[in-house]
């Protein structure tokens, strides 16, 4: 479960800015402030259900975004890369464009 957290709030990094600001809000506010599905329900004065179906529809759509633009795989597959680079200068420059971690 911890790894399937993980690996959203990495996909949640990148394609942020495509969600909503209300879908944004409930991400943030159910995985990064802990709240439960209620506490959610009763702080936007919908449905338990409702915000269920919302969380789940924000996980589909980062699914989707890491489907067709594939940016955290190629994050990963520089970082692979970068660790075998002899050239220090090039490692560097990899590690600054496109490994901010």
């Amino acid at each position: 479960m911890l790894e399937k957290v993980i690996y959203y709030n990495e996909l949640y990094d990148f394609y942020k800015d495509l969600l909503t600001l209300k879908q944004r809000k409930y991400y943030e506010d159910y995985y990064f402030s802990n709240m439960s599905l209620q506490e959610l329900a009763e702080e936007y004065n919908v449905s338990r259900n409702a915000i269920y179906k919302q969380l789940q529809n924000i996980l589909k759509k980062l699914d989707h975004y890491e489907e067709v633009l594939k940016l955290n795989y190629k994050r990963k597959m520089l970082k692979e890369i970068s660790k075998n680079i002899k050239d220090e200068k090039l490692k560097q420059k990899l590690d600054k464009i496109f490994l901010d971690d």
